[in-house]
């Protein structure tokens, strides 16, 4: 099992320069743990994408691929222990607010022994970051 970033999962939903890359490390574990809010945090990437002219064929499939995904995921569910280490995190590393969130979920999934789960990721301060809190990271590159 690997924890799945927003910024991984994008390139499985749309067409993306890491696409291939992205779809490399996903071939290699199917099992996807992913924070709660990373549905929202796809959509709205989807939506950027339909803003800046992207064909609705294209935003279609890539919502439809999102809800595929969504149905096999296991979701890290909110809880108080989670936003303890999300606050932890965002006064020791540069983190937005949700980068930290999804860390700290992350961290729950390994059951407080980071160094036990990968966590992929396309962000470079969240890669930072979790490979400071001990985490083994994937960083798929085209």
């Amino acid at each position: 099992m690997r924890f799945w970033d927003s910024s991984a999962l994008v390139p499985l939903l749309a067409e993306e320069a890491a696409t291939d890359a992205v779809m490399s490390v996903a071939r290699q574990d199917l099992e996807l743990a992913v924070w709660w809010a990373t549905p929202v945090e796809c959509a709205s990437a989807i939506a950027r994408l339909e803003r800046e002219g992207a064909p609705a064929h294209r935003v279609a499939e890539a919502f439809s691929r999102l809800d595929d995904l969504a149905r096999a995921w296991i979701e890290v569910q909110p809880q108080d222990e989670i936003r303890d280490i999300a606050r932890r995190l965002m006064r020791v590393h540069v983190l937005r607010a949700a980068d930290a969130l999804q860390i700290a979920a992350a961290y729950l999934v390994a059951e407080g022994r980071p160094r036990t789960l990968d966590l992929v990721t396309l962000d470079e301060r969240v890669a930072s970051a979790a490979r400071k809190e001990g985490f083994v990271v994937t960083e798929p590159r085209p």
